[in-house]
């Protein structure tokens, strides 16, 4: 992995986990979850810093996997069941991560922030996004299910039916539709969306870390209380799903350019 694919900046009291992937529409890479893992769990022995900005160099927040990153191989060239389910679990060990920093986080969403650019949005604590911003979860076009224990942050955020709207059809949806619905926090003009999340920022950073903290904490434990529970086999999920014919067009048409056809199979 390039080295400054992720960078942490410091301001003060505030932090910026920065996505530095702009040439490929920052698509996250295994290595860039492994990285974005250690780094958000670093902020747990970290006294210094009262908030975390989520931010992304170029247009795009993140279009999701890089679905051009090999799969991991064994000995034979072959990637194991074994590699492979190690492999799918990246994403949630990160998802976890991110949720779990004490400090409050904010993600500023621009351009499209789709597939894991969606869940590292929605495992932060609040998200700002500029006007133009289109986010969704675009797994069920590939003929995958939505993994990384991300289905319950977004049905957890906009409600049921609204989730099963986003996660089941793939589609974007603009940032008003998404503040309406509650998945955005705050929408502004592209131009004034980091002075925005920086201001934001400012707010969090003046008020007492030892309670804010706990608040935080409180909350994500009432919130989230059954979601390990209950998605524990999302990966699974997706260990099947990643076996089918549709996968495999859902793929092969997302490279060619065209839409794909559903089998069933």
């Amino acid at each position: 992995m390039n080295e400054s694919a992720i960078r942490l900046l410091r301001e003060g009291a505030i932090a910026r986990l920065h996505i530095n992937r702009p040439e490929r529409r920052n698509a996250v890479t295994g290595e860039m979850m492994a990285e974005i893992e250690r780094l958000a769990r670093a902020f747990a022995t970290d006294t210094h810093t009262r908030v975390v900005l989520v931010t992304a160099e170029g247009r795009d927040f993140s279009v999701g996997a890089d679905l051009s990153e090999p799969r991991v191989p064994s000995g034979d060239g072959a990637p194991t069941l074994l590699a492979r389910l190690r492999q799918a679990e990246l994403g949630a060990a990160m998802m976890r991560a991110l949720m779990e920093i004490p400090q409050p986080t904010i993600a500023l969403m621009k351009g499209v922030a789709t597939g894991a650019g969606a869940c590292i949005a929605s495992a932060c604590d609040f998200r700002l996004a500029s006007d133009t911003a289109r986010a969704g979860y675009g797994e069920v076009k590939l003929g995958i299910n939505l993994m990384w224990r991300a289905l319950p942050l977004c049905t957890h955020l906009v409600g049921p039916a609204r989730a099963k709207r986003m996660i089941m059809t793939g589609q974007l949806f603009p940032a008003p539709v998404l503040k309406e619905w509650g998945f955005v926090d705050e929408v502004v003009a592209e131009e004034s969306l980091v002075a925005s999340g920086e201001a934001w920022a400012a707010q969090y950073a003046a008020l007492p870390p030892i309670a804010v903290q706990m608040i935080k904490r409180s909350v994500n434990a009432v919130s989230t209380a059954l979601d390990a529970a209950i998605m524990h086999m999302d990966t699974d999920q997706w260990m099947l799903a990643s076996q089918t014919e549709d996968f495999r067009e859902g793929v092969t048409a997302f490279f060619e350019k065209r839409p794909p056809v559903f089998r069933g199979r």
